[in-house]
């Protein structure tokens, strides 16, 4: 395990001497578990040529003892030391960057006071530009949260029936991927019915399922910090012609769409593959404004499917497909599955069937 993480460091500070870069202040918490393995909170890490350093505090040291690789554990205490002055302490006097994206401006302000002597600017995306590419155990463990969402997702439509609220199953089906192994929600459950399910990131509410109504469900596990994504709409009963047209037009821009999915894709195209299909079918002003995303330690993160991101894919890239059209008043219907990108195509990691009527 160790392995990985310093394989991991090492390639960091690669990227870091290119920049011309010695050292980094690590805020981002994602960050700092791709690094280390650390999971827990309240830690800030020292990227170095000469060494790295975990700063913690007494709730969490013999935890981050446990979990981190690759680096020192400081325990501060926050009742003597300023976390500012920890890191002076710590730091070589050499040229610095730091995640200005990550980190609270007041406590950043309180950092750089007394960094005041030191070459400190912003540097974003170092990290999360090396966590564009899966390695085999990050492969391994979206696999199983994806694998969990599916076996949870599989049994909540069982309890599909009149009269429920949106609130009720999205309870259930939380409760379920926990049972089934999952470290936590992938993030808050939308599970939406009827004219609601137009709303892209809506909140479950207290709204009954009625016969006809349309069912949006967009939900994701946890496993070892890796999160799955994948979203599945219904109709609950039989739709309507709108409803069915609107649902095999976003079906259609998702195939088309994986048809031309493989490493060297540019992601600027594979969005306008996708917004041509919505367009012939009638639906594009009401479709999203992405196909997709990179998905990994967070929901959302590079690289991003949309017109303005200037990328080709990578194999190992694992990302989401998700065309939707939402029409106020209507509905929405949102088909999102989560691909592993290959040399010559793609792999499906989320398996749930994409049948849109249940009774």
């Amino acid at each position: 395990m160790q392995t990985r993480y310093l394989q991991r460091q090492q390639r960091l500070l690669v990227a870091l001497q290119e920049k011309g870069v010695k050292n980094l202040l690590v805020f981002n918490y994602e960050n700092i578990l791709y690094l280390t393995g650390y999971s827990g909170n309240a830690a800030y890490l020292i990227v170095s040529t000469q060494g790295l350093w975990l700063i913690t505090d007494y709730r969490y040291f013999e935890r981050a003892k446990l979990e981190s690789n690759g680096c020192e554990i400081i325990c501060r205490d926050r009742d003597s030391e300023s976390l500012g002055a920890c890191i002076k302490r710590l730091l070589p006097r050499e040229k610095t960057g730091f995640e200005s994206q990550a980190v609270n401006y007041g406590v950043w302000l309180s950092i750089a006071n007394e960094l005041a002597s030191y070459d400190v600017s912003s540097l974003d995306g170092c990290i999360e530009k090396l966590r564009m590419v899966k390695d085999e155990f990050e492969v391994a463990s979206i696999k199983k949260a994806a694998a969990i969402a599916d076996l949870a997702l599989a049994d909540l439509l069982t309890q599909v029936s009149t009269g429920v609220t949106e609130l009720d199953l999205a309870t259930e089906l939380d409760y379920k991927m926990k049972k089934l192994g999952s470290d936590g929600v992938s993030f808050d459950t939308i599970l939406l019915f009827a004219e609601r399910s137009a709303l892209p990131h809506g909140k479950p509410g207290e709204r009954k399922l009625n016969y006809g109504d349309l069912l949006l469900i967009d939900f994701g596990a946890v496993v070892n910090g890796y999160r799955s994504d994948m979203t599945r709409t219904y109709v609950y009963g039989e739709p309507n012609p709108r409803q069915q047209a609107m649902y095999e037009a976003v079906l259609a821009s998702q195939s088309k769409s994986l048809e031309s999915l493989k490493a060297g894709v540019d992601c600027q195209h594979l969005n306008q593959v996708s917004l041509d299909v919505l367009a012939q079918a009638g639906f594009l002003e009401y479709s999203g404004k992405g196909l997709g995303h990179g998905v990994g330690l967070a929901l959302h993160e590079v690289p991003f499917i949309n017109p303005n991101t200037d990328y080709r894919l990578e194999a190992g890239n694992i990302i989401t497909i998700e065309p939707g059209v939402y029409i106020t008043d209507v509905g929405g219907i949102r088909i999102e599955d989560d691909v592993l990108v290959t040399n010559d195509g793609f792999e499906f990691i989320t398996h749930a069937p994409k049948s849109f009527v249940i009774n």
